[in-house]
C-alpha cells in the first residue's frame, strides 16, 4: 500500500484538500494528515466544517465524512515529532502540500521545519521522494517566485490550482476536481476524475 503524507495549511482552497484526501482514501491509498491551526480557520470558512484538533477527533470526523473507503487514515499534531513523516528513516512514498501558504512554502524553502508540515516536505526533498506543493496566492512577489524556483531546483514540484477550461467544465466541482487530477497524475494514483487530453 502506498503512503502518501497530505498537509492542509491556511491558503484558500480547502475544496482542494479535501477533494484530494477523499480521492486517495478511496484509491487504497495510506494516508498520513497533519494540518495547522489556520487550515482550521479556513475549513470552517470555506467549507463550513470543524477540522477538531485533536488527531482522534480528527479521524473520526473523517471517517464520518466520506464513508467507507479501501485507504487508511492517520492524522498526526503538527507538533508531533515521533510522527513517521519526520524521519528519513520512514518518509513515506510522497508528500502533498494542498492547500500551501506562502509561508510555508518560504520555511520549506528555507529548511526551517519548525513544525512537522515543514519537517515532512524537508524529509521528502533530502531523501529524494515526490514533494507536491499547490500555492494558492495571486498574484506572486519576486519573493515568492524565487522561493519556488529554490524548491523546484531542489526536487519539489510546484503546482498552482490553475484548472483548463478546454474540457468546458459545467460546476465549481469539476474545477477542483481537474486541480486534483493532476496532483493524483504526478503522484502515479489511478483516477476518473478528468478525461486525460486526446482521449
Amino acid at each position: 500500500m502506498k503512503t502518501i503524507t497530505l498537509a492542509f495549511t491556511g491558503a484558500s482552497g480547502m475544496p482542494y484538500g479535501m477533494r484530494l484526501l477523499e480521492c486517495l482514501l478511496q484509491s487504497g491509498i495510506r494516508v498520513q494528515l497533519v494540518y495547522s491551526q489556520a487550515a482550521q480557520i479556513v475549513a470552517k470558512q470555506e467549507m463550513d466544517f470543524v477540522l477538531p484538533s485533536r488527531p482522534q477527533d480528527a479521524e473520526k470526523f473523517l471517517h464520518e465524512r466520506f464513508g467507507k473507503f479501501s485507504g487508511t487514515l492517520k492524522v498526526y499534531g503538527k507538533d508531533d515529532w515521533f510522527a513517521p513523516m519526520a524521519s528519513g528513516s520512514n518518509p513515506g512514498d510522497a508528500m502533498v502540500i494542498c492547500p500551501c501558504t506562502m509561508g510555508t512554502l518560504a520555511a520549506v524553502a528555507a529548511g526551517l521545519s519548525d513544525d512537522l508540515i515543514a519537517r515532512g516536505a524537508d524529509v521528502m526533498l533530502k531523501e529524494k521522494r515526490p514533494l507536491i506543493l499547490v500555492p494558492r496566492e495571486s498574484p506572486f512577489s519576486a519573493i515568492h517566485l524565487e522561493n519556488m524556483l529554490r524548491l523546484a531546483h531542489a526536487g519539489a514540484v510546484i503546482l498552482p490550482p490553475n484548472p483548463g477550461f478546454y474540457y468546458h467544465p459545467q460546476s465549481v466541482q469539476e474545477l477542483v476536481d481537474f486541480v486534483v487530477a493532476r496532483i493524483l497524475d504526478h503522484l502515479g494514483v489511478e483516477h476518473t476524475l478528468v478525461k486525460k487530453w486526446g482521449e
